[in-house]
């Protein structure tokens, strides 16, 4: 059976029983509980930075450049001096928050226009898939590098690049999704009493796919950081002294050899963070969907 049916399947037996997710089950899983316990903490890191870092991250002292970790700075400092533990503290909210924003418009336009696509069939499904055929034919992070290109480097620009080119997964999926669900009895009954199409969609078929696009959206946090720091670290995204960390790791490349710590701890916590979205990911995957363990292939 397609993967993509068989999360069908699984959201059948959820609606039929009643199941619902129990946060309280992730201690099952103790990679899943790490991750959230670390992404809980990066997301703390970034809310109250300037209370728990000990320095102004743009702050430049020329006499303690490229230091070496100790306990007055214990991760070192960069090429101006500035501290790299308070530049990643900050930097936690430029990532995360990049992250968030992207899979927020993405998610939300992805998800509409699959509903619209797998409900209303015909022409508009027709032209709403060869799009999304078109985008998945090039890989996305090409496009991103593209698009960064033409709208230049900034924040504002790179949300843009990586919205626009990230959309068609959550298409994909919620239209397989929604021709499978829009056939199903209860929808059958919904319009046996003349509801209409939008309270149709919106009041039964989305709940019923809100499930698989929380999973797609959680393993796309990983997606989106990892993309946000590549165009930053290839000069296309964040630029210094913003303390992004794809634009940390950028600056501590030419000094690999001497002070590799200022690339290190920066690639260290992109690491970590999108492990982290992957082990919570897998685990709602395998929770929501229990008729499975391998992984949902949507990404072109």
């Amino acid at each position: 059976m397609n993967p993509l049916n068989r999360m069908s399947e699984g959201l059948r037996t959820l609606r039929a029983d009643g199941h619902r997710l129990d946060l309280r089950r992730i201690r099952e899983s103790p990679a899943a509980m790490l991750g959230l316990v670390f992404i809980l903490a990066v997301a703390f890191m970034a809310l109250l930075a300037p209370l728990l870092m000990p320095y102004d991250p743009y702050g430049i002292d020329l006499g303690d450049r490229l230091a070496n970790p100790t306990w007055e700075h214990p991760m070192g400092t960069d090429e101006l001096g500035r501290d790299v533990l308070s530049r990643i503290g900050y930097g936690a909210k430029w990532s995360l928050g990049i992250g968030l924003l992207v899979v927020v418009i993405t998610s939300s336009l992805g998800t509409f226009l699959g509903l619209v696509a797998g409900y209303a069939g015909g022409a508009i499904d027709g032209v709403i898939m060869r799009l999304v055929d078109t985008m998945l034919a090039f890989p996305s992070i090409i496009l991103a590098l593209v698009i960064s290109g033409l709208l230049g480097t900034g924040f504002e620009n790179l949300v843009i690049a990586l919205a626009l080119t990230q959309w068609p997964a959550y298409t994909r999926l919620v239209r397989t999704l929604t021709l499978s669900i829009k056939e199903m009895d209860f929808v059958e009954s919904a319009r046996a009493i003349r509801a209409s199409r939008a309270r149709i969609v919106f009041r039964h078929i989305f709940p019923n796919s809100s499930h698989s696009v929380i999973v797609l959206a959680t393993m796309d946090m990983a997606h989106t950081i990892i993309y946000a720091a590549a165009l930053s670290f290839l000069g296309l995204g964040m630029q210094s002294p913003t303390p992004e960390w794809g634009a940390m790791l950028r600056a501590g490349v030419p000094y690999l050899s001497s002070a590799f710590h200022v690339s290190f701890f920066p690639g260290l916590m992109i690491m970590l963070t999108t492990l982290s979205f992957n082990f919570v990911g897998d685990w709602l995957r395998d929770t929501l969907d229990p008729h499975r363990k391998e992984t949902l292939a949507v990404r072109g």
